[in-house]
């Protein structure tokens, strides 16, 4: 490892950052600032555009620190560089070249290089062997040759051999300058294979389950959009977001599974599964908060302009919703995006005659331990036809 090799690690970090910010906002542009999510979403590209992947540890070895005072191995140099855009940690360096520096093919390989090359051709199947052990061979009948030629008294004899030797080593010079040459591009071949079935494991080892949801009190789909967060140790929650009427699928390895449940109609629900004899779907009750369900109800309820009928719906919301409730109303553009109102606009609001009503949709709704709505998020989708 040379200095120059740090500095060409450092450039290759920051083409790692760029690639990952041309589709992605994480919490922190820099990349030695991300941390949770961010890391776990740049994992994931990492496994779909270079088909490998590096270990939390790795990343925080690597990326926290800057400069690193050590390259990391081969293969997360060659894992690093494909995500890149290139095809080899070697391709890396070659197209960043510094004033001066020289990159060799045919540079000679020193014995750690030659025992990693043995160890990792060695592992993988239907790779030739004798190629790699072919400079020692040669070394050795090097050697030979000198002994022979201290012999005075053999030489006359083996004159025809040493002939016939340096023949043999003529032709093999062709062979060993290929494999100077190829060495490390036999490695990345090896390796990104190696590094490819280590991303898929996941998808290999893992199963599949299928979680679907009802209303506990009407044996009904859930009438509101749930969010659904997959707990693991050490890491950071995985939220999703489930639509009414569609189920949810989860593929794991692991042997456990906790998932916490919320909606705004529904109580919070937190879900321990072992996955070791679980089936592979399941319906969840969820049990509905009546009186978030009931706001909710008169807010969209049509009165058809019946005074009596708005009066009802008036005294219905104002014994549901606390005095000081906060209420808030998100809009479906980039110039004006939220409202606050106070009670009484709200409840003005949604006692209005008007078509648009039947799209509001409740994304958040909180209630006191009194049972009094203190807090409502909601918005109005846009409808072209009530245009």
């Amino acid at each position: 490892m040379t200095d120059l090799d740090i500095l060409h690690f450092e450039q290759l970090k920051k083409d790692v950052q760029a690639q990952y910010l041309k589709e992605y906002t994480p919490s922190y542009d820099d990349i030695s600032k991300w941390k949770g999510i961010d890391i776990i979403y740049f994992q994931e590209d990492l496994r779909k555009k270079a088909k490998g992947n590096i270990s939390e540890k790795s990343f925080y070895t690597y990326f926290k620190n800057s400069p690193v005072t050590k390259l990391p191995r081969i293969d997360m140099l060659n894992l690093l560089s494909i995500y890149a855009g290139y095809d080899s940690w070697y391709e890396f360096k070659k197209q960043h070249l510094f004033a001066g520096e020289l990159l060799k093919d045919d540079e000679d390989l020193d014995d750690d290089d030659l025992k990693e090359i043995e160890k990792i051709v060695f592992t993988a199947p239907n790779l030739p062997q004798n190629d790699i052990t072919l400079k020692k061979q040669e070394e050795k009948t090097a050697d030979n040759e000198v002994l022979q030629k201290s012999n005075t008294e053999n030489q006359s004899i083996i004159h025809n051999k040493d002939i016939n030797t340096k023949t043999n080593s003529e032709e093999q010079k062709p062979k060993k300058s290929f494999i100077k040459k190829n060495a490390w591009a036999l490695i990345t071949s090896v390796l990104v294979v190696l590094t490819g079935l280590l991303g898929f494991k996941d998808v290999i080892f893992s199963k599949t389950y299928k979680y679907c949801f009802t209303d506990a009190d009407r044996g009904l789909g859930v009438v509101n959009t749930l969010e659904i967060k997959v707990i693991k140790e050490n890491e950071s929650p995985i939220l999703y977001k489930i639509k009414p009427g569609e189920c949810f699928y989860y593929s794991t390895k692991d042997k456990n599974l906790k998932m916490q449940i919320s909606s705004p109609f529904y109580e919070y629900l937190e879900i321990n599964r072992s996955l070791e004899n679980a089936p592979d779907e399941e319906i969840i009750e969820l049990k509905p908060d009546d009186y978030k369900m009931a706001a909710y109800y008169f807010s969209i309820k049509d009165a058809n302009g019946d005074p009596e009928e708005l009066k009802r719906k008036r005294n219905q919301l104002e014994s549901l919703i606390s005095n000081n409730a906060v209420i808030y109303q998100i809009y479906d553009n980039n110039i004006y995006g939220i409202e606050r109102l106070d009670k009484q606009k709200y409840i003005t609001l949604v006692t209005t005659p008007t078509t648009s009503l039947k799209n509001l949709s409740v994304i958040e709704m909180k209630k006191d331990n009194n049972g009094k709505i203190i807090s409502i998020k909601f918005k109005i989708a846009t409808d072209e036809k009530n245009k």
